[in-house]
């Protein structure tokens, strides 16, 4: 009689783990439990439909920088599965992926749709068993097995893993099991700004700019979007991430400093003093004179250093000139609050890692409960290193039952 190896939550750590677990075992029986009608909507949504499936990091050592939590304990699973056997993996299964230019990797069809056929098709041959809109309402430990109790019917599990994401009425039954579950708080936000220069021109964005957060330590470099609510982008997106705790405990009211430019202040006004004498007799509004700042984008920097827009370069005065320049490099904007970075959700939280072998992802509590993906404390910045996470603990996790 076989063993079973059941999945609980339908997410991409637990289809990986899945996967691999019936196709490195033909002892298993291995099943999904997913609550939802729909599966692996949070892949469908990510990467803006597109699926950013990893990041072009190829040695443990630098690929565990993304992390703000869960840095040190990734370091050994990665040396056991990271980037370049991820890669592999889709490609076997007819996936041809893509490195883009800033080093996020994609599947050439540009759609997440691929991946999830993908998924399904490899569980499909690997005899996985899928229970859909199958609510999990209760884990109770046997003597060396689990009990999970659904709306449906009541599984016996030999191997369990807890896949789940961020669902806390699952991570209420984790706790209930004796683990400590950390509070989850958002990462991966954008920044609700109300500013008269960030006014009316959704869409701009600025190549390398430098943010920080006042009164802290935190500080982030990458392009800058502005949007109709503030700001967005890597640059912001990064900070979310690394100031996730701080951020929260602030309840999303703070002031940033933007250097628009990552360039000193005196550095520029030196520039714009040379600007002034080259082009003295034309007017300061007709172009940007820094080609990271787009026209309409320029012009409102104009405005907030109280130069008028038909005033010509000669006409401009030092103190003018010194008003634009710490604009451009010292632009503070009062933080109201946050926005979801599009469809997609990640938290900072979930089980203690203390309580986590990162040999196997299997619980020092109880043998043969495991946990995958975003469950644990463990989240990173844009750019596909959660889905990396994924990917290494469910594999992981594949290799770890039965043995």
């Amino acid at each position: 009689m076989k063993k079973k190896f059941i999945i609980v939550g339908g997410g991409a750590a637990g289809y990986f783990a899945a996967i691999n677990a019936a196709e490195l075992n033909s002892g298993l029986e291995v099943i999904i439990l997913e609550g939802n009608n729909k599966v692996l909507q949070k892949v469908k949504v990510s990467g803006g439909g597109r699926c950013n499936v990893s990041h072009a990091c190829f040695t443990p050592n630098e690929l565990i920088e993304f992390y703000p939590r869960g840095k040190k304990e990734l370091q050994g699973p990665f040396h056991q599965f990271m980037t370049g056997d991820t890669m592999e993996w889709f490609e076997n299964r007819g996936v041809p992926l893509k490195i883009e230019d800033d080093n996020r990797i994609f599947p050439e069809s540009n759609s997440s749709q691929t991946i999830i056929d993908c998924f399904l098709e490899s569980a499909k041959n690997a005899g996985v068993i899928l229970k859909i809109s199958t609510r999990v309402d209760a884990i109770e430990k046997l003597d060396n097995q689990y009990l999970v109790k659904t709306n449906d019917e009541e599984f016996i599990a030999d191997y369990l893993l807890v896949a789940s994401g961020s669902n806390t009425k699952v991570w209420n039954m984790v706790e209930q099991l004796g683990h400590t579950l950390v509070k989850p708080v958002p990462s991966l936000f954008t920044f609700n700004i109300e500013d008269e220069i960030l006014k009316d021109i959704p869409g701009i964005s600025v190549p390398k700019a430098s943010v920080k957060v006042l009164n802290s330590k935190l500080e982030e470099q990458g392009p800058l979007l502005i949007t109709h609510w503030g700001l967005s982008g890597p640059g912001i997106l990064k900070l979310s991430a690394w100031g996730a705790l701080e951020l929260f405990e602030k309840d999303y009211n703070f002031e940033i400093e933007v250097n628009w430019l990552s360039k000193k202040t005196e550095s520029v006004l030196d520039f714009l003093k040379s600007e002034r004498q080259q082009n003295s007799k034309k007017q300061i509004v007709l172009r940007s004179v820094f080609e990271e700042i787009p026209k309409r984008f320029w012009e409102k920097f104009i405005v907030a250093s109280e130069i008028q827009s038909d005033s010509q370069w000669a006409q401009i005065t030092n103190k003018q000139l010194e008003n634009l320049a710490k604009q451009l490099t010292q632009s503070v904007f009062k933080v109201t609050g946050k926005s979801t970075f599009k469809d997609e959700f990640v938290t900072a939280g979930g089980v203690d890692l203390k309580e986590i072998n990162f040999k196997r992802f299997e619980s020092k509590l109880h043998p043969n409960l495991f946990f995958a993906g975003e469950v644990l404390n463990i989240d990173a910045v844009t750019g596909g290193f959660n889905f990396q996470n994924a990917w290494t603990s469910g594999w992981i996790v594949a290799n770890s039952v039965g043995n």
